[in-house]
C-alpha cells in the first residue's frame, strides 16, 4: 500500500495514526465484552477504520457527521469520552439515549453528530437539510454522510443524492463499498462495478479512493471540503474497502469467500499505516507502544466508569420525553373578549394567512414542497410568496416526500423550522418512514426535537378518486411524538397553523381540501394562535352529544338542525394529543354519544376515544356508544359511490337510533 504524505507533518501523520488506533483497540475489546454478555449487539467496523477517521478528522469541528453502524472512528474522532460511548453501548443513563437505543443511533449537538436509525438511508436527507441552513445562513461548512453499498438500493439514497445536486447542498456522500449487503454480495445488489459511475447521472463529480488508505482518505476529504465551502454543491466519493467480521456478530461470516479475507487481510488499515510510519521513522517501538498503552489506560478507564453505573430506572419520563416540553405563549391565543379587525376569509384564505404571518415572524422558517415556489402550490395557498420571502425560503422540490421531510429533521438540528408540504395527503406514504420513524422518535431517543409541520390537504367529496381523498389521519394518531391537528373552520384554521409552528415538535396539519373554497367565516387580520390539544363546543345540546372534527363538524351540525335535535357538538380540533376532559364532560353532560369522522370505520379514531369513553364514563351513559365512519373501502371516484362510501346517510340513522334508545 502506498502512502503520499505530501507536505503534511509528523505531528499530523502520528495524529492520524493515534485516532486510526484507537477504534481498533476499542473494537478489540468490545468483542471480548460481546463474548461475556457485558454487551449485547456489535457491528463490527475491522478492516474500514481507515474511512470513517480519515474523513472525521479532515473536517472543521463544527462540521456535522451523520455516520452508520461501523463508523466507530467518527465518534472516538471528535473525542467523545469513553465511558459516555460505553454507557451508551450497555443501556446506561449516562448515554446519549438514556437506555432508549442502542449502539451508534444517537446523536450528539454537542459533537456536531447524528446518528443512523435501523432504516438504512435516512441520514442521507437529513445532512442534506444540515448543509441547506448552512448555506441559506452563508455559513461555509460542509456536511458528511455515510452510506453502505447495500444501503445504497435504497429509494432514499437516490432522492438525498437528487435534492443535493438539485439545490447544490455542499454534502460528501461517502459510499463505504465493501462488497456485501449483509450477506448479500454487489452482484445481487446492482448493476455496476463502482459508485462513481452514478455521480454523473446525479449532475455531481464522483470521486474514488482507497477506504483502507487513511492518508488518501484523509487528503482527499480535506482537498473536497475546502472546494466545497467556496463552491458549494455535492460529491459523491466512493471508498472501497472490506469488513473483516459479520454484518453483526450473530450473523458469522461464512456466506464470504475465504480467500477474499486473505487479499483484504494484505490491505490491512491499521497495520500498513503503523508499518509505513515505522519505516519512515516517524514512529518509533517505544511511541507505538506508548500510544496503546494509553489508549487501553483509558479505555480501561471508561469501562470502569460505565460499569459502575445502574441501568435506568423506568419513570413517567419516559412519556413525557416524547415531546420537547415548551410553555405555549398565552398572549397569542384569540382573545373573544376583545374585537378584532376580522376579513371573511375562506378556508384556504385563512391558512394562507396564518403560513405567511408565521414566515414574518420566524425568519428561520423554511418552505418546502412540490410547486410551490412560483406557482403558489396546486392550491395556491403560497401564491405569492416567493416575491415576498424568496425562493431560499420557499422552495420548490423534487417528487421526494423521503427526502424533503427528511430535510425538515436537518434543519431543525441547525435551530430552523421547516414545513413540508403535501401535494396531497395521500402521497404521504412515500415519506411515511422519515416521520414516524425519525421525526416522531428524534427528541425521545436523543433530545434532538424535530420543528417540522407536514400540511396535509385531506378528504373526499370531491370525485378524486382512491389517492387523492384519503383520509389517513389514524396512522399518525397512533404515533407517540407526533402531534396531529385538524381544524374544521377559517378561525381554527389560522390559528392552529401559526400554533403548530409556534411548537417544536412534529405536527400533521390536516386540511380538508372541499372545506378550502366552500366555507367563509370573519377571520382576525392579526397573528393569533388557538392552543393546541383543545377542543371547542360548537353547539350546545340536552339530548347526545356528537364527537367529531374536520368535515365532521359541517356534517353534525347540518343533521342536527335538520332533525331537530339537541345535541352537542364537540370540535375535537386536535386528535393528538386529543381533549379527553372536553369529552368526559359533554359524555357526563348527556350519557348518549355518537363518535363521527370521514376516516374509515375499522382503526380510526372514534374507535380509540369510544373505548376511552367506555373506561372512564361508564356510569355516566345511558345508551352504546355510537360510531359513525366511512365504509370500509378505498374512496371511490364516481359520485354516487363517493356519496355512499361518506357516512353523512348513516350519521342520520345513528342520530335517530340513539334518540329513540
Amino acid at each position: 500500500m502506498h502512502f503520499d504524505r505530501k507536505d503534511y507533518s509528523n505531528d499530523t501523520l502520528l495524529h492520524l495514526y493515534q485516532h486510526l488506533l484507537k477504534p481498533r483497540m476499542i473494537e478489540e475489546k468490545m468483542l471480548i465484552l460481546l463474548r461475556q454478555g457485558k454487551v449485547s449487539k456489535w457491528f463490527s467496523g475491522i478492516g474500514q477504520e481507515a474511512i470513517s477517521v480519515g474523513s472525521t478528522l479532515a473536517l472543521d469541528s463544527d462540521e456535522y457527521i451523520l455516520p452508520l453502524h461501523r463508523n466507530l472512528g467518527v465518534f472516538t474522532g471528535r473525542d467523545i469520552p469513553l465511558h459516555q460511548l460505553f454507557a451508551q453501548w450497555q443501556g446506561k443513563t449516562s448515554g446519549f439515549t438514556k437506555g432508549r437505543d442502542r449502539s451508534f443511533h444517537f446523536g450528539t449537538n454537542e459533537h456536531h453528530i447524528v446518528g443512523m436509525i435501523s432504516h438504512l438511508g435516512p441520514q442521507l436527507a437529513v445532512a442534506g437539510g444540515i448543509a441547506l441552513a448552512d448555506k441559506l445562513d452563508d455559513k461555509p461548512r460542509v456536511t458528511i454522510t455515510y452510506s453502505g453499498d447495500g444501503g445504497a438500493s435504497e429509494g432514499d439514497f437516490h432522492e438525498a443524492l437528487n435534492v443535493a445536486a438539485v439545490w447544490e447542498l455542499p454534502v460528501i456522500f461517502i459510499i463505504e463499498n465493501n462488497g456485501y449487503g449483509l450477506s448479500t454480495p454487489s452482484n445481487e445488489q446492482f448493476r455496476f462495478r463502482y459508485f462513481v459511475d452514478k455521480g454523473p447521472a446525479y449532475g455531481m463529480e464522483a470521486v474514488q479512493v482507497d477506504g483502507n488508505n487513511v492518508l488518501e482518505v484523509y487528503d482527499t476529504v480535506r482537498r473536497l471540503a475546502e472546494d466545497l465551502r467556496q463552491n458549494p454543491r455535492p460529491v459523491l466519493l466512493e471508498a472501497l474497502t472490506f469488513r473483516m467480521r459479520g454484518h453483526e456478530e450473530a450473523s458469522g461470516t461464512k456466506y464470504v469467500p475465504q480467500e477474499l479475507f486473505e487479499q483484504w487481510a494484505q490491505k490491512d488499515p491499521v497495520e500498513n499505516y503503523e508499518k509505513w510510519l515505522l519505516q519512515e521513522g516517524i514512529l518509533d517501538e517505544e511511541a507505538r507502544m506508548r500510544f496503546r498503552e494509553t489508549i487501553k489506560r483509558e479505555i480501561e478507564e471508561g469501562l470502569r466508569l460505565a460499569d459502575a453505573e445502574p441501568m435506568p430506572t423506568a419513570s413517567e419520563q419516559e412519556v413525557t420525553d416524547m415531546y420537547r416540553s415548551f410553555e405555549p405563549d398565552a398572549s397569542l391565543n384569540l382573545s373573544t373578549d376583545n374585537e378584532q379587525p376580522t376579513t371573511d376569509k375562506r378556508y384556504v384564505d385563512a391558512i394562507s394567512d396564518g403560513l405567511r404571518q408565521s414566515m414574518e415572524r420566524y425568519p428561520e422558517l423554511v418552505l418546502m414542497g412540490q410547486d410551490i415556489a412560483e406557482y403558489g402550490g396546486v392550491f395556491k395557498i403560497t401564491d405569492g410568496f416567493v416575491a415576498q420571502f424568496g425562493k431560499g425560503r420557499v422552495r420548490n422540490t423534487p417528487l421526494c416526500e423521503s427526502a424533503i421531510v427528511g430535510a425538515g429533521l436537518g434543519l431543525s438540528i441547525k435551530g430552523k423550522k421547516a414545513m413540508v408540504e403535501m401535494q396531497f395527503a395521500d402521497f404521504v406514504t412515500c415519506g411515511f418512514n422519515q416521520i414516524v420513524n425519525n421525526l416522531a422518535k428524534s427528541h425521545y431517543r436523543w433530545g434532538q426535537n424535530a420543528d417540522v409541520v407536514v400540511r396535509m390537504p385531506t378528504g373526499a367529496g370531491t370525485a378524486a378518486g382512491p389517492f387523492h381523498s384519503q383520509s389517513n389521519e389514524a396512522w399518525f394518531t397512533h404515533t407517540p411524538g407526533l402531534k396531529v391537528v385538524y381544524p374544521s373552520n377559517p378561525v381554527d384554521a389560522k390559528g392552529l397553523l401559526c400554533a403548530a409552528f409556534e411548537d417544536p415538535n412534529p405536527v400533521m396539519f390536516f386540511e380538508h381540501k372541499l372545506l378550502y373554497r366552500s366555507l367563509s367565516a370573519p377571520v382576525p387580520d392579526a397573528y393569533y394562535t388557538t392552543p393546541i390539544g383543545k377542543a371547542a363546543l360548537v353547539r350546545e345540546g340536552q339530548e347526545m352529544s356528537i364527537i367529531t372534527y374536520g368535515a365532521g363538524v359541517h356534517w353534525a351540525l347540518a343533521a342536527v338542525e335538520e332533525l331537530g335535535v339537541g345535541a352537542d357538538i364537540l370540535d375535537l380540533r386536535t386528535l393528538l394529543p386529543w381533549d379527553e376532559e372536553a369529552v368526559r364532560k359533554t359524555v357526563e353532560k348527556n350519557g348518549r354519544v355518537i363518535l363521527l369522522h370521514e376516516d374509515t370505520l375499522t382503526g380510526g379514531l372514534a374507535g380509540e376515544i369510544g373505548a376511552w369513553i367506555a373506561e372512564h364514563c361508564f356510569r355516566s351513559l345511558d345508551a352504546p356508544i355510537l360510531r359513525v365512519a366511512s365504509l370500509d373501502t378505498a374512496v371511490p371516484f364516481a359520485p354516487p359511490l363517493e356519496k355512499q362510501f361518506l357516512p353523512q346517510q348513516r350519521l342520520r340513522q345513528a342520530i335517530e337510533k340513539l334518540r329513540n334508545y
